[in-house]
């Protein structure tokens, strides 16, 4: 028998038994040896045997809310599912396009009216408040939905015959690829309100403009690679049919070119939806930031770390790897 066949055999059993012992630990220390209810005591008698899940059972309010009044999370938790809902239903296309736009045209603004509140019996909530997964949702699918139409017009303006707004479109992209996004935060959240008049927008307002504005120069290199991906003879074809312009690209190029990189769009989203973390930098706590708000102040649960990190990080795979099997 030919030797690398052998070798391969080998390593299929030889692999399973050697990872055995670490997977039977791990096993052991997460779920065996666990503390699930939130009990100080037993967890610091647990420490270095088993996990203390009890953090997340004692904080998870703090984790996934942030600073919004505890007596109001209602309103952030009705967020939560709806946006959860409607983004995993536009990723799996169960509604129409203008289905889902107008679901997602009604949902936006009602949302915001809900978090910040001030009217009925509500009280206000401040945008510095808004915190935890609801935070996250609003500033990845907000800035993605913001970027999308301002990043076709850039892939679209960089293959123009129009010299000066192809270099337009060209230095726009380069110089925003070329700039970390921390960076580009903390110039959002410091320096252009010094330019602005009077109180100019609020943080939270200029830290999703920054990020809509950052992610179009990548998402427009994503659809300029699906605008390749179209044959040339579908154009020459709209173009024969008596189509001009805005009609062959907007009911023959683009959806074609949506098609062909959709896998890649998705990529950008879900990266996205990670980078959305960094704006705990700049005093806005997001999920993870959330997190470190919840232990970082807390003297006994504060060794605990470790478990908080793994839950978010499963909250965090839950969404992506389900986008990302959902997208058809």
């Amino acid at each position: 028998m030919n030797p690398a066949v052998l070798f391969n055999r080998f390593l299929w059993v030889a692999l399973p038994l050697l990872l055995l012992p670490l997977a039977w630990a791990l096993v052991d220390w997460a779920l065996l040896g666990a503390v699930f209810r939130p009990d100080l005591q037993a967890c610091q008698q647990a420490a270095g045997q088993g996990a203390c899940w009890g953090v997340v059972a004692e904080k998870w309010r703090l984790i996934l809310f942030g600073r919004y009044p505890i007596e109001e999370q209602w309103r952030a938790a009705t967020v939560l599912v709806l946006w959860s809902v409607l983004l995993f239903a536009t990723a799996a296309r169960i509604f129409k396009p203008n289905t889902a736009f107008t679901l997602w045209a009604f949902a936006v603004p009602g949302s915001a009216v809900l978090l910040y509140g001030g009217f009925a019996t509500m009280p206000t909530v401040p945008t510095n408040l808004w915190g935890g997964l609801p935070l996250t949702l609003i500033l990845s699918t907000v800035g993605f939905g913001l970027a999308f139409p301002l990043a076709l017009l850039l892939a679209l303006g960089r293959q123009s015959a129009f010299a000066p707004l192809r270099r337009f479109c060209i230095a726009y992209i380069e110089v925003l690829r070329a700039l970390p996004l921390v960076t580009v935060l903390f110039l959002a959240a410091f320096v252009l309100p010094l330019w602005l008049p009077g109180e100019g927008l609020d943080l939270f307002t200029r830290v999703l403009l920054t990020i809509a504005l950052f992610s179009a120069a990548y998402l427009a290199e994503v659809l300029r690679g699906g605008l390749q991906a179209v044959p040339a003879a579908q154009g020459q074809a709209a173009k024969a049919l008596g189509l001009n312009v805005i009609q062959r690209n907007v009911h023959v190029v683009l959806p074609q070119a949506i098609r062909a990189c959709l896998p890649s769009l998705t990529n950008s989203f879900v990266t996205l939806f990670k980078e959305c973390s960094l704006v705990t930098i700049v005093a806005l706590f997001e999920l993870t930031g959330s997190l470190s708000l919840a232990l970082a102040g807390d003297v006994q649960w504060r060794s605990f770390y470790l478990e908080g990190y793994l839950f978010i990080g499963l909250v965090y795979w839950a969404y992506c790897f389900g986008l990302s099997k959902t997208v058809k």
